[in-house]
C-alpha cells in the first residue's frame, strides 16, 4: 500500500533534523545572536530534548515516530515573539521536567520520592509564575485518576516538594530581614482581570491561539475516536495531557494577561495530542489535514517573525 506523505513524514528518521534546522533558522531570523539569548535558547533546546525523551521512555507514539518533538518544535517556532522571554524559558522547562519525573510514579503509590522532585520542579517553575499553585488541585485529582499514583504520602510529598523552593528562600529573607518580595510574590494570586478582556493581546497572540486551540481541538477529538489500539498507561497519560490543555486553553481566554506562560504550557500538551493525530492516521482527508496544518504553521510563524523583528 502506497503510503501518503503525511505517513512519510511521520515516520522518516529525517523529520526531527529537519526541525531542528528549521527551528535554528527561525531562531536566527529572530535575532539569536544579536541579542544574545543564549539561555533562552538552550532551555528552548533542553526542552526538546525532554519531549522526545517523555516520548521514548513513555511510547507515546506506539509506531517508529519523531513527531512529538518535531510538533513541539513547530508550535514553538510559532510563538516566536515570546523567545526574548528568559523567565517563560526556564517556567516551560520546569513543566516539562516536572511531567517526565511524574510520569515515572504511573501506579506506584509508593513513589514518594518521585512525586517530591516532581513538584519539586513544578515549586522552581512557580517562582517564575506563582498562578501554576491554580493548577495543583487539578494535578492531583490527575494524580488520583489518571496516574493513579495519589496517595496520602505522595500527597504530603508533593505539598513538601512545591514549597521547598520557598522554605530556602525564607531562609535568605530571615538573613536579609526583608520579607518583601515574598509578599509581593504570593499577591499575584490575587490579581484577576474582567474576564474577556482581550485588548492587551496583539495580533500575533489571537492568532497563534487560535492555531493551538482548533489543534487541540483536533487532537483530542482524534484520540477519543482512535485510542483503542493504546495500552490503558497511554489513554491516561494522553488524558492527562487533555485535561491539562483543556484548563490552560480556558485559563487565557479568561485572564489573558496570563497568556505568554499558559500559552508554553498548552504548547507542551498539544504536541503529543497533536504528533498522534499525524502519526496514526493515514486518509485522504487526514493527508490533506496535515498539509494544511503545515502550511498554516509555518506562515504563522513566518508572520510572526516579520512583525516581531521590528519589535526585537
Amino acid at each position: 500500500m502506497r503510503k501518503l506523505f503525511q505517513n512519510k513524514v511521520a515516520e522518516s528518521k529525517l523529520a526531527l533534523p529537519v526541525t531542528s534546522v528549521y527551528a535554528v533558522i527561525v531562531w536566527l531570523l529572530c535575532g539569536l545572536i544579536s541579542q544574545q539569548w543564549w539561555v533562552q535558547f538552550g532551555c528552548f533546546a533542553f526542552s526538546t530534548y525532554l519531549m522526545a525523551e517523555m516520548n521514548n521512555i513513555n511510547a507515546l507514539i506506539r509506531i517508529y515516530s519523531r513527531m512529538v518533538s518535531c510538533t513541539f518544535l513547530m508550535l514553538m517556532c510559532c510563538i516566536c515573539f515570546l523567545f526574548p522571554s528568559q523567565r517563560g524559558a526556564l517556567f516551560q522547562l520546569c513543566i516539562i521536567s516536572s511531567m517526565v519525573v511524574l510520569f515515572y510514579g504511573y501506579q506506584d503509590k509508593q513513589s514518594v520520592g518521585i512525586t517530591y522532585y516532581a513538584y519539586l520542579l513544578l515549586g522552581i517553575g512557580s517562582v517564575a509564575f506563582i498562578q501554576v499553585v491554580f493548577f495543583l488541585p487539578l494535578l492531583w485529582i490527575l494524580m488520583l485518576t489518571n496516574l493513579q499514583s495519589l496517595s496520602w504520602r505522595t500527597f504530603f510529598a508533593s505539598l513538601l516538594g512545591f514549597i521547598t523552593p520557598y522554605w530556602i528562600g525564607i531562609c535568605w529573607m530571615v538573613f536579609q530581614n526583608d520579607f518583601t518580595p515574598m509578599i509581593s510574590h504570593f499577591m499575584q494570586l490575587t490579581e484577576f482581570e474582567m474576564p474577556y478582556d482581550y485588548s492587551s493581546l496583539t495580533t500575533n497572540q489571537i492568532a497563534s491561539y487560535v492555531l493551538i486551540v482548533l489543534l487541540t481541538l483536533t487532537g483530542i477529538v482524534h484520540y477519543i475516536r482512535r485510542h483503542q489500539g493504546d495500552k490503558i498507561r497511554i489513554r491516561l497519560l494522553f488524558g492527562f495531557f487533555s485535561w491539562i490543555d483543556i484548563v490552560c486553553l480556558v485559563f487565557i481566554a479568561l485572564q489573558p494577561q496570563y497568556y505568554d506562560m499558559l500559552i508554553r504550557i498548552s504548547i507542551i500538551c498539544t504536541a503529543p495530542l497533536l504528533a498522534h493525530f499525524i502519526a496514526l492516521t493515514s486518509t485522504k482527508v487526514t493527508n490533506v489535514a496535515f498539509i494544511t496544518i503545515l502550511c498554516l504553521t509555518i506562515l504563522l510563524t513566518g508572520y510572526n517573525i516579520w512583525t516581531a523583528s521590528s519589535l526585537f
